[in-house]
């Protein structure tokens, strides 16, 4: 099994409501009702509930520790109790120790449930969004909080399309390959320090850190600025890994794939890689190979293996044992270009 050097990086326990609420209010376009006093709650985890038959008062599998959320259902239930049985219901949730609550689809709180918000210190926001929609938003963005994540030195770089992650020994040559790709017209995501999340089954996607987003280490050169120098058609923010390639100096004691039948894989986060070992000698052109990389790849995912073509063709022409001339095609009579 192919391994490559990675690291983990600390995974968030948990967010607090005011982090939460300032990275999405504006996404979300969410409105505080409620004071700020319950801001230092926190959010462990990144499924949301819907808290109709806890308000009802079944509360065995009452799942508070999540984010609540109240639709047009929940909305619905309490405005057809009387002011009492609202108090009761409202009161009967906020025993438990829930992170906030989020109304959508532009529903207004009851009077009662914005007192019992302020008094019990529980986050109160409202949307206009409908709650299929926020449930969807809201919990994608939490599960990029909480997501694995891990990082690899190497450089990233979409090549028409294809997210594409170049790793090697220090000094290989990985932030030159990248380079000379930004200047044929492909995009850096990210150079030294990547930072894979898992997002969903089978899916890493890579970005750089804050601090060195699309800035570059050249070798007697120093740090460049990918953005300013090539503009904005020169780099993306983030992309999915979709191909791992090892450069490494040619070693004759190396057996390399001629083929290409048998495809290789690297495992990061428990998730399979294509992987491709390349190796480099002066006059090999590595930025028109990584191109032809990308897409091989590309071909292959639409269905279209070369290799296996060509030996399907191979195994054709042994079966039918005709004798050939070796020419690839046949020329007109008289026709010497």
């Amino acid at each position: 099994m192919i391994k490559i050097d990675q690291k983990a990086v600390s995974r968030k326990e948990f967010i607090t409501v005011e982090f939460f609420y300032m990275s999405t209010r504006n996404l979300f376009q969410l409105e505080l009702y409620s004071d700020t006093s319950g801001f230092n709650r926190k959010i462990f985890e990144q499924n949301l509930h819907r808290p109709g038959l806890a308000l009802a008062g079944f509360v065995d599998l009452f799942s508070f520790s999540r984010v609540q959320v109240f639709g047009n259902t929940e909305t619905q239930y309490l405005s057809q109790l009387n002011k009492e049985q609202r108090i009761k219901a409202i009161e009967r949730i906020f025993q438990f120790n829930i992170p906030c609550i989020i109304l959508t689809d532009n529903n207004k709180p009851f009077p009662e449930l914005l007192e019992l918000s302020n008094k019990y210190k529980i986050p109160l926001f409202g949307t206009p969004f409908s709650t299929t929609k926020l449930v969807y938003f809201v919990s994608d963005f939490l599960d990029d909080q909480f997501a694995e994540r891990i990082s690899i030195h190497g450089s990233f770089v979409d090549v028409y399309g294809t997210g594409m992650l170049f790793i090697g020994k220090s000094g290989i040559g990985k932030s030159e390959v990248a380079l000379d790709l930004v200047e044929r017209g492909h995009r850096l995501v990210a150079d030294d320090l990547i930072i894979l999340t898992k997002k969903g089954e089978g899916i890493l996607m890579g970005s750089g850190t804050n601090m060195g987003r699309h800035f570059m280490e050249i070798r007697g050169l120093g740090i460049i600025d990918v953005e300013r120098m090539f503009g904005i058609r020169a780099i993306r923010y983030q992309k999915r890994l979709e191909i791992v390639v090892e450069l490494e100096i040619w070693d004759d004691n190396t057996e390399y794939t001629r083929t290409g039948l048998d495809q290789e894989h690297v495992t990061i986060s428990g998730i399979d890689i294509p992987y491709v070992k390349l190796p480099i000698l002066p006059g090999k052109n590595v930025t028109v190979i990584s191109e032809v990389i990308s897409l091989n790849y590309l071909l292959k995912h639409y269905g279209y293996k070369a290799a296996e073509s060509f030996q399907e063709r191979l195994n054709k022409k042994i079966s039918e044992k005709n004798k050939d001339d070796m020419r690839g095609v046949e020329y007109f009579e008289h026709d010497f270009e």
